[in-house]
């Protein structure tokens, strides 16, 4: 199965995800958005594409009600924790996503929050952060990732944006 993961897109009204990252997400069979959407619309349109499971992050004052804090699923036999990773225990944002799946037995946490891409794995954990499409912040460049998840293996890569 081939997942597209995506957060901290902060899009506004009337804004759309760039040409680039609708070509990176062709072909996947589920969508993960690890929040701060900002606005509906951008879960509505990836919709169109594939099946779309998503946390509110703490831009998204629009779905605190409508979308859950975090979220586990699974996927081939492999358990995934999806949060933004903002909130809970721990200095940095992977420590605050680690610490909110302890003991509910996750293979991948997704986590965003920070706009950095973030690929660790930690006790056995995948800690994968896609960073963002659209807010790159300080990283040299815009991003998101894919999963790949099939006979007992767990893939991750980034993919980069001009």
């Amino acid at each position: 199965m081939r997942i597209g993961v995506l957060s901290d897109t902060h899009l506004q009204p009337g804004q759309f995800l760039p040409r680039s990252v609708w070509e990176a997400l062709d072909g996947v069979d589920l969508i993960l958005h690890a929040g701060d959407s900002v606005v509906p619309e951008v879960l509505a349109d990836l919709k169109a594409l594939a099946p779309v499971t998503a946390v509110h992050g703490n831009c998204d004052s629009w779905d605190l009600q409508s979308l859950p804090e975090r979220e586990i699923l699974e996927v081939g036999g492999v358990r995934i924790g999806l949060i933004h990773g903002n909130l809970g225990l721990g200095r940095t944002t992977p420590d605050r996503a680690f610490s909110a799946f302890v003991g509910m037995h996750v293979d991948i946490i997704v986590f965003g929050h920070s706009h950095s891409p973030y690929r660790v794995w930690r006790d056995g954990i995948l800690l994968f952060n896609p960073g963002s499409p659209t807010r790159k912040r300080r990283e040299p460049q815009a991003s998101m990732g894919i999963l790949q998840i099939g006979q007992g293996e767990i893939k991750a890569e980034h993919i980069y944006f001009e």
